[in-house]
């Protein structure tokens, strides 16, 4: 369902993994139907004295820069038939991205994950890090190899082309709600998705026994009749579905689907019932994000539009495997 009036954030800085990000914003700001805004922050740290004449000539040589850079990337669009325009900011890349979000009110942001300076940390543990926690829509955040050298040439295909898409499912409020997300991104991209519930790994006794087996398998059996019944809502939807459960670590257990399935996109929650508020930047969601060889939406502020009905059933289970 492209829709009116979409509109996709891009931030860009030049870099390789920016340039992996403008890819995916163009594939999906034409498959939407979506506008699309194109900005380059030009980084000017605190404490930096723009009349400077050293300093003004830093800040020159980047907007030469970013002016090209921009120009190419909106000539791109128009080649596309996507409406698109530029803005160039200075300061703190994050709070720029965030201010431009928040006046504009994207329905989703795309950033990359690695910056200009190589450092594969860098822009994951500060610009990018900054945006998925405090931004007013999703994000999403593409790796500068977005798949690996070791598939032979013959059998690529362009990633992103959005036809599979992980969501992985523990029944949380955030889970549900980026799965409600994911069924948007599905429709928009006529693609389909993939249900993955992690099992958490037994927990043995001291005498090495399995007392609640028989609990353990109801608790699994209701589980898949959850995943069931989730199908069934997508299903009525128009959205065609599987599901998956699997037992393991969280995180190699995603990672190990994306590339089992062959997944164009991971749709996670940013919030899970394993942990607290900050678990994003602490444990799962963090380390998908950075291993994951297949760009990964983040849902930290779901955006619906009014009049939005949802598919999937808002209520969520604590219930710990």
């Amino acid at each position: 369902m492209p829709g009116e009036g979409l509109n996709i954030l891009l931030a860009t800085d030049g870099s390789q993994g920016s340039a992996v990000a403008a890819d995916y914003a163009f594939a999906l700001a034409g498959s939407w139907g979506a506008s699309l805004t194109v900005m380059n922050v030009l980084e000017c740290p605190p404490g930096l004295d723009p009349q400077n004449p050293v300093n003004q000539l830093y800040l020159t040589e980047l907007m030469k820069q970013a002016t090209s850079e921009l120009a190419a990337l909106q000539g791109r669009a128009v080649d596309r038939g996507i409406s698109a325009h530029t803005r160039i900011a200075t300061g703190i890349p994050s709070e720029e991205v965030l201010a431009v979000a928040t006046g504009e009110d994207p329905d989703l942001i795309v950033v990359g994950t690695r910056g200009k300076t190589g450092l594969v940390h860098v822009l994951l543990g500060s610009t990018a890090e900054r945006i998925i926690r405090r931004a007013p829509c999703p994000v999403l955040a593409a790796r500068a190899q977005p798949y690996g050298e070791e598939q032979a040439v013959g059998k690529r295909r362009d990633p992103t082309h959005l036809t599979r898409i992980l969501v992985p499912v523990d029944f949380s409020d955030c889970s549900l709600d980026a799965l409600e997300y994911a069924v948007l991104v599905a429709q928009r991209s006529r693609a389909s998705l993939k249900l993955l519930h992690v099992l958490e790994p037994i927990s043995y006794g001291l005498d090495f026994t399995l007392p609640h087996r028989a609990k353990r398998e109801s608790i699994k059996t209701g589980y898949a009749k959850r995943l069931s019944d989730l199908a069934s809502a997508l299903a009525s939807a128009g959205v065609p579905s599987e599901f998956l459960m699997v037992g393991g670590p969280p995180t190699d257990s995603i990672l190990d689907a994306a590339r089992t399935q062959a997944a164009d996109l991971i749709v996670m929650g940013t919030h899970g019932r394993r942990g607290l508020s900050h678990t994003l930047f602490g444990s799962i969601a963090e380390s998908v994000l950075r291993k994951s060889s297949c760009p990964v939406l983040m849902v930290h502020s779901p955006k619906f539009r009014p009049g939005h009905r949802r598919v999937v059933s808002g209520q969520s289970s604590s219930t710990n495997v």
